[in-house]
């Protein structure tokens, strides 16, 4: 099922309710596999290159610790800039990413769908983007630091999604571990998500603790990188015009 017909699907709940409709497809489960392998030989990889190496202080593990920090942090604000970047621009002819956007605009509307999919379903294709860009990094560094980091970035990127469909699902069908993250702020909760669900839908991007959120929206981050890219190319974010059913919802969380 490719995100062209995953929206079409969301489209259309008030016809749908078939459960496999919103069921993961082998290919599908193939990508999340092959994503998640991907992370967890960075990983692997790092800890293998420190284990063997001469021995180690506290300041190789500081270092590493630092560097899974810094992806955590760093994926959370990626996962903002591209949630922003689909939410305003572009359409369903949009090269590549034209069925992404065309899914979370259908999110807008239909808010709790996404917490019926299947997990490979909704990060295959953050699955495929981290094994295509991560899988060559594995395979030819050997710098335990940044295979760290990049072991956390590309993780929590790639389940940044996740993260968000847990954000809109009912507390007491979450699992009680994914109930203790969201509490301990280390991954996105209904709180810190809700507002991106109100007019004028211009904030709250961030997806995967929403950390992010905060300052990006009180210092007008992404306001501005709207101005600069209306002035420059002369093309307005969605963000700008009134609500309308592209962002209203028609099924309530």
């Amino acid at each position: 099922m490719s995100e062209t017909m995953l929206h079409h699907k969301i489209n259309n709940l008030s016809t749908v309710d078939d459960e496999s409709w919103y069921k993961a497809t082998w290919a599908h489960r193939a990508w999340f596999a092959a994503g998640c392998t991907t992370v967890l030989i960075s990983l692997a990889k790092s800890l293998l290159i420190i284990a063997a190496g001469e021995p180690t202080g506290a300041w190789t593990w500081l270092q590493l610790t630092l560097a899974a920090v810094l992806g955590y942090l760093l994926a959370d604000l990626g996962s903002g800039i591209f949630h922003w970047a689909v939410d305003n621009y572009g359409s369903s002819e949009t090269p590549v990413f034209g069925s992404q956007i065309e899914s979370f605009r259908a999110h807008h509307q239909h808010p709790s769908a996404i917490t019926k999919c299947d997990t490979a379903g909704i990060l295959y294709t953050l699955a495929g983007v981290v094994t295509a860009a991560v899988l060559p990094i594995n395979v030819f560094s050997s710098d335990p630091i940044f295979l760290g980091f990049l072991a956390v970035f590309a993780g929590c990127g790639m389940f940044s999604l996740k993260f968000h469909a847990w954000a809109h699902t009912p507390r007491r069908k979450l699992p009680p571990f994914v109930a203790a993250l969201q509490d301990a702020g280390i991954i996105l909760r209904w709180s810190h998500h809700t507002a991106h669900h109100r007019p004028p839908y211009n904030s709250h991007y961030c997806t995967v603790s929403g950390i992010w959120n905060r300052a990006l929206d009180e210092w007008k981050v992404l306001v501005a990188m709207e101005v600069a890219l209306f002035r420059v190319i002369g093309v307005r974010p969605r963000s700008w015009a009134e609500p309308n059913s592209d962002w209203t919802p028609m099924t309530q969380d």
